[in-house]
């Protein structure tokens, strides 16, 4: 097969996609990398030959990646994940609304245009998380404990564009996230930004049957096949603080294989799988929705990455 990576610099060097790539390469596919951060692209003939049997994006949030994949699939092209789906999560306060409405436990989400409007959140709703819409990577992740601390606060948060602010919701310190690929889940335990501790390694830990139905529904709300999923155990339950499309997969087994695998199989299928097939979980957890989970699930809050 024939396969297009999109990779930004940002990502140049990282093992993932890079170790995909090698496998992909090892394994008799061709892969072309484009670095769309870094070349002229010629937007208007960059998808017309249809060479590609699929197309991989792998960019930071508001990269210059994420046009070229819409252009593809515009195209009728297969991409990797569905660029509508990626568009989904990348806009935090669309994801938010997304998945507040089809039941995801997801904190109540303020979207300001200007820094200046966080002012107007009401002051019962302190501490909150602050950070931009399009952010990735921890970037300028705020906790504000106060209006005061939001006041000094202000001059820091110009440049960042559009704005969420989410309640703070207590927890241990960490998040589990959970890494999504070929159908099976995975799940980590890391430090939360907002309270870093260098002697917290990230690790692979059990993961719950209450986890892992939040962690499928992601999938199936989003319509994404290879994702991540940040949760935060908070005192109502878990909470889904953050998506993204085509993570790090870091502490997953055979990684760079799985990945590739998928990638793969959605390239030849000739797109996402539906949304409704079902998802194999390891440590022999149920594929259906435990009894207890049937309740709605209690929407709180948390310190997303």
């Amino acid at each position: 097969m024939r396969l297009c990576f999109l990779v930004e610099e940002h990502y140049r060097h990282d093992g993932m996609p890079n170790e995909v790539i090698g496998q992909l390469t090892a394994w008799g596919h061709r892969v072309d990398v484009v670095r769309p951060g870094g070349s002229l692209l010629r937007m208007t003939e960059a998808v017309e030959a249809g060479a590609h049997d699929a197309w991989v994006l792998k960019t930071v949030s508001g990269g210059p990646g994420l046009p070229l994949l819409e252009a593809a699939a515009a195209a009728g092209l297969t991409t990797v994940n569905d660029a509508r789906s990626i568009r989904g999560v990348r806009d935090k306060a669309l994801a938010a609304a997304i998945g507040r409405g089809r039941g995801l436990p997801l904190p109540p989400t303020y979207a300001v245009a200007r820094p200046e409007l966080l002012r107007e959140v009401p002051a019962g709703e302190y501490p909150l998380v602050v950070k931009p819409a399009d952010g990735s990577s921890g970037r300028a992740v705020h906790l504000v404990s106060s209006p005061g601390c939001l006041e000094t606060l202000l001059p820091a948060l110009a440049g960042e564009g559009m704005l969420i602010a989410q309640p703070y919701v207590p927890n241990s310190g960490t998040d589990t996230k959970v890494y999504a690929v070929g159908g099976e889940l995975f799940a980590t335990e890391r430090c939360s930004p907002l309270h870093p501790d260098p002697s917290v390694r990230e690790r692979r830990v059990p993961l719950s049957a209450e986890v892992a139905t939040i962690a499928a529904q992601v999938g199936a709300v989003y319509g994404l096949d290879l994702y991540g999923v940040d949760v935060l155990l908070g005192p109502d339950g878990p909470v889904v603080v953050d998506v993204n499309d085509f993570p790090s997969f870091r502490q997953v087994p055979d990684a760079a294989a799985r990945v590739a695998r998928a990638v793969l199989g959605l390239a030849r299928a000739g797109g996402p799988a539906a949304v409704a097939a079902p998802v194999a979980l390891p440590y022999s957890l149920p594929l259906s929705i435990p009894s207890q989970a049937q309740a709605p699930i209690a929407a709180g809050a948390g310190d997303a990455v």
